[in-house]
């Protein structure tokens, strides 16, 4: 296959997708690298499992287009599939099946499937290969279906909500033993979340979606650095929070308000003294902070 290494595992472009009067994706457009974990971020509803439903060929896009590694997942699916690991939200797996069943039967789809390494997540995973689906815990079928779409090694993993129902404890497992691996191996690793905490831990790039739009699209550390959370003290109190410009956010009362800045922390800066006000804190936000800005307020748990 002659492929350039510096294809995108995932090019998105203009993708618009409409259920009758609703639109779920409106022109929606983003890259993913190779080698990346790469976080969706937005409350349910957000677009986020649509977007993953073009991703996989599942749905076709009525405008715009989608290549996984310059592939068409409709027009060739199978070639598409065959490099892509996925765990839908719902964790459809048949449950009749043991887990050994599982696998075998995953198996026969992927020429790539390592059975060593499948015994490995076996392993880390505590799973016991002769336990049925339907008896498995949450925790336990949501780790199933992580391994039988990491064993064929794929070079792209999608995961839908993988987190979604599980504890603090199970949700940390998933992650470290499984998404930064995946991506220390050179792979890429797209997944949605509405868990902030989640998102920030794991992610070299996000994209923040609300409403089927993408708002915000950037490596993290890129996204944290030009924003700016600021701490205001005026000379008089204000009723109203400040006009400023380049401020995203302002929230507090009387003397003290809190701004939220994005790349125009120096501007701010400038008019904070005409203003007769100093600042008395500067410091990087948090990402939950950054969504609330631009979404408005913070995904449900």
């Amino acid at each position: 296959m002659n492929e350039s290494n510096t294809m995108p595992a995932l090019d998105v472009s203009g993708l618009t997708r409409r259920f009758r009067s609703k639109v779920a994706l409106n022109d929606v457009s983003l890259t993913v690298p190779r080698g990346c974990v790469f976080g969706l971020l937005g409350e349910n509803g957000a677009g986020k499992t649509t977007l993953i439903k073009h991703v996989m060929g599942l749905l076709n896009a009525q405008s715009g287009s989608v290549a996984v590694f310059g592939i068409d997942p409709v027009q060739d699916p199978e070639g598409a599939l065959a490099r892509i690991g996925y765990l839908s939200e719902d964790r459809d797996i048949p449950r009749w099946m043991s887990i050994n069943e599982l696998m075998r039967f995953t198996q026969g789809f992927y020429k790539n499937w390592d059975q060593a390494f499948a015994d490995e997540l076996l392993s880390i995973f505590d799973l016991d290969r002769t336990q049925k689906i339907k008896t498995l815990s949450m925790g336990q079928t949501a780790k199933a279906g992580l391994l039988v779409a990491l064993a064929h090694r794929p070079d792209l993993v999608v995961l839908d909500e993988p987190s979604s129902g599980l504890d603090a404890v199970v949700r940390r497992h998933i992650l470290h033993a499984a998404i930064r691996r995946v991506a220390a191996e050179g792979r890429t690793v797209l997944f949605s979340s509405h868990l902030l905490d989640e998102v920030e831990r794991v992610s070299d790039y996000v994209a923040i979606m609300n409403n089927g739009r993408v708002l915000l699209c950037d490596r993290l550390d890129a996204i944290l650095a030009r924003h700016c959370s600021m701490v205001l003290e005026f000379e008089t109190a204000h009723t109203l929070p400040p006009d400023l410009p380049g401020v995203l956010t302002c929230e507090g009362s009387g003397r003290e308000w809190t701004v939220l800045c994005d790349g125009h922390a120096d501007i701010v800066a400038t008019q904070v003294s005409s203003w007769k006000a100093r600042i008395v804190e500067r410091k990087p936000p948090t990402l939950e902070e950054i969504f609330v800005a631009v979404v408005g307020k913070k995904p449900s748990e």
